[in-house]
Formats: structure tokens, C-alpha cells, sequence
């Protein structure tokens, strides 16, 4: 569940923490893979947020895929996701049609610790084109550990907004806690 705090647009807004909108996606893949491991699916959007200002009161649908690239004994892993979730159904808000593509490095050391880069590149397609366009740049760093026998990722990083909407922010730090279920 994604946690957002979302700073106030105009003088005497105030600052609105809660639940964004849940996105959850689905992959088949090859059961095995040589170099490159893809999977292509789904991505379901529901109308989770606490706070209009969070999120849209519409579901959404669309496709997803994934590549990557990671060899045994190889600290590089390197990839790609991309997807773009329409808006069904009805409600109040307006429909949205929003593309994301999310390409990613990461170069492992020993221990569990690794730095990465992977910025989350956005589309609006709604929006006219040059309010339509994300595109951050930056990196942050990462560790995987266990809690009991459960592995956890935990990772930070900061992104600056080279390209933004107009009233989109100049930057983004994002903190980010992954519960790996590995098989």
C-alpha cells in the first residue's frame, strides 16, 4: 500500500499524509531463462486512497512487462518496467490514461547492500504536452536483510524532476520497505 504525503498547492493548504491509489500487477514468464528474464501481464489500479487528494475514485486496467538482466556471480542487474492503466468504470473524478516506465541499475556488494537508480518516468496522457511528461534523475541505496526468516528490501533514494508539469514537484525522495515471499 503506497503511503503519499502530498504538500499543499496553494497558501494556506496544508500538507495531506494517508493511503494512495493500490496498484497491483501480474506476470507469466518463461519457468526458465537464459541472460534476459521477461514477463508480460497486467496492472489493476483500485480506488484505495484516504484522502481525495491522494488518488481518484476510478478503477483502472491496462498492460505491463518486465525485463531484466542478472547472472550468477554478476553484482550489475539491470532492466526495465513499463506499463499504462487506463481508467474504467465510472466516477466522479476525471478519467485518466497514464503510462509509467521505470528502467533500473543496481550494483550489489557483498552483504546484502547495493546503490541503484531507478527513476519512475510518467506519462499523462491526458494532460497537453508540456504539462505531460515526468522525468527524474538520481539514485539512492539499498539493503536486503531478514526480519525472523523473512527477507526484506529497504531502500532510499532522492530523484531530481528534470522534466515536470508546471505545478509538478522539483523533486522526489522516496523510502520504500519490499516483503520478499521467495519460493
Amino acid at each position: 500500500m503506497p503511503i503519499v504525503t502530498q504538500p499543499g498547492f496553494t497558501a494556506g493548504e496544508s500538507t495531506t499524509t494517508g493511503l494512495g491509489d493500490l496498484q497491483l500487477s501480474g506476470f507469466l514468464s518463461p519457468a526458465s531463462a537464459r541472460g534476459w528474464i521477461w514477463g508480460a501481464g497486467a496492472i489493476m489500479q483500485a480506488p484505495t486512497n484516504s484522502n481525495d487528494r491522494l488518488g481518484n475514485d476510478r478503477w483502472g486496467l491496462g498492460p505491463t512487462a518486465v525485463m531484466l538482466r542478472l547472472e550468477k556471480g554478476d553484482p550489475w542487474v539491470y532492466g526495465a518496467l513499463i506499463n499504462n492503466v487506463w481508467s474504467v468504470g465510472g466516477g466522479n473524478d476525471p478519467k485518466y490514461n497514464n503510462f509509467l516506465l521505470q528502467p533500473f541499475l543496481n550494483y550489489n556488494f557483498a552483504g546484502g547492500l547495493y546503490l541503484n537508480s531507478a527513476p519512475i518516468i510518467t506519462a499523462n496522457w491526458e494532460a497537453s504536452g508540456s504539462q505531460r511528461w515526468t522525468v527524474p534523475l538520481g539514485g539512492g541505496v539499498g539493503k536486503i536483510f531478514h526480519f525472523g526468516r523473512l527477507p526484506v528490501n529497504m531502500q532510499l533514494g532522492a530523484y531530481w524532476n528534470v522534466v515536470a508539469p508546471d505545478n509538478g514537484p522539483d523533486w522526489q525522495l522516496r523510502f520504500q520497505v519490499q516483503l520478499m515471499f521467495p519460493k
